[in-house]
């Protein structure tokens, strides 16, 4: 099989690359999330609004590709603002379990100056073994 490419049914469409590429291995690699919704709208302007908005196209390009969200075995996570990060954890780990559960994959956490989209606040790749 070659790579597929997963884009969940009434999203619009991505431009210059691909939301999902299920590979040869069933392993899915899901291009980087941010906290806008399948209009590509940001609804929130708050770090917990986005990152759970984030998790959630995650799970839903997941379960496109027929897998689940304890199919993911990595996640990086791309953040602008570490002080606001830090100093939320708890409201972090409330909107993390909300989405995936206790489902807890090799994480990544980077700090960056800034995200192609200029009001997204995260950013986070993953990737899911599907079997």
């Amino acid at each position: 099989m070659p790579s597929k490419h997963i884009q969940p049914e009434g999203w619009a469409p991505a431009k210059g690359y691909a939301n999902g590429m299920l590979t040869k291995g069933r392993t899915l690699h899901v291009g980087g999330q941010i906290g806008w919704n399948r209009d590509q709208v940001f609804e929130s302007h708050d770090f917990i609004g986005q990152m759970e908005q984030t998790l959630q196209n995650i799970a839903e390009i997941v379960a496109e590709a027929g897998g689940e969200v304890t199919d993911i075995v990595r996640l990086t996570w791309f953040i602008t603002d570490k002080r606001e990060y830090l100093a939320r954890q708890k409201e972090v780990g409330q909107a993390y379990r909300r989405v995936f559960g206790r489902h807890f994959p090799a994480m990544s956490v980077v700090v960056v100056a800034g995200l192609i989209e200029d009001e997204a606040l995260i950013e986070i790749e993953a990737t899911a073994q599907l079997d």
